[in-house]
């Protein structure tokens, strides 16, 4: 069932989406080669607890982290460890932050020093195809035209796309209906009407879309073990012009020009 927010609704969706926002803003400052994951978890849940929200990611059906980290060929759903971050490598940090009981949902593929070039065109590529998509999801439309819009834009530039992990709507729950695709058929699938808050995360790879699952039950990783780039906005259908109720603001302001 999908379920179509009310105003006072979307207040609390908005406050949610902020302090996501501002998470990965502080993450940002962290992020550099040298430093473990699980240290970027700790600072991820103190930042959270201490500004009022509750990590939804951890212990979500079973999930050990308040954040998926993207460790290169990780798709999604990596779980934090004493891994020390690499000068090129890159880092996707997929985090869901609930406030009184409402949920916004990000992600971010942070480069680690100075990353290739090849590797920063995956980047650039898939942040453009997710901002392609939010500009599909207007009233009226159709699930299948925010899929189309990723999937097209993608693949005419030589990557591949993700088909096992897709978006969703969100709310009160992590993970609402609608699924939303990042490969499809445009004018397929739900309509799109005002009030409905929707998850739309490209996951995008260097080489062939082919993934597994690690022994852990979780951890998502490309079976050819090439790149991978995940990027992630909640927003709200209004109209002809969609809300993106999170913001990269706080990311672009510390990476200044590594900003991607």
């Amino acid at each position: 069932m999908i379920y179509l927010k009310t105003p006072t609704e979307l207040e609390k969706m908005r406050a949610a989406c902020t302090l996501a926002s501002q998470t990965l803003g502080e993450l940002a400052k962290w992020i550099q080669p040298g430093v473990t994951t699980n240290r970027l978890e700790s600072i991820a849940r103190e930042f959270i607890h201490d500004n009022g929200g509750r990590p939804a990611c951890l212990g979500y059906g079973g999930f050990p982290a308040a954040v998926c980290w993207e460790v290169n060929e990780i798709v999604v759903h990596g779980f934090p460890s004493n891994y020390a971050l690499r000068e090129g490598d890159i880092l996707g940090t997929d985090i869901v932050v609930d406030i009184d009981g409402y949920n916004g949902d990000m992600c971010y593929t942070f480069p680690v020093g100075e990353i290739s070039p090849e590797i920063a065109a995956l980047c650039r590529t898939t942040k453009e195809s997710l901002y392609m998509g939010i500009e599909a999801a207007k009233e009226g439309n159709r699930i299948g035209d925010i899929s189309n819009t990723v999937q097209t834009y993608c693949e005419s530039r030589g990557y591949s796309v993700v088909r096992e992990m897709c978006g969703h709507g969100i709310g009160k729950s992590m993970h609402e209906d609608p699924e939303i695709p990042n490969y499809g058929r445009k004018s397929t699938g739900p309509i799109l009407r005002n009030g409905m808050c929707l998850a739309i995360e490209p996951m995008i790879n260097l080489g062939a879309r082919n993934v597994i699952i690690e022994k852990d039950g979780w951890t998502c990783r490309t079976r050819d073990r090439k790149p991978s780039a995940h990027y992630e906005h909640t927003i709200a259908v209004n109209g002809l012009t969609p809300e993106i109720l999170t913001t990269y603001d706080y990311i672009k302001e510390v990476l200044q020009q590594r900003f991607i």
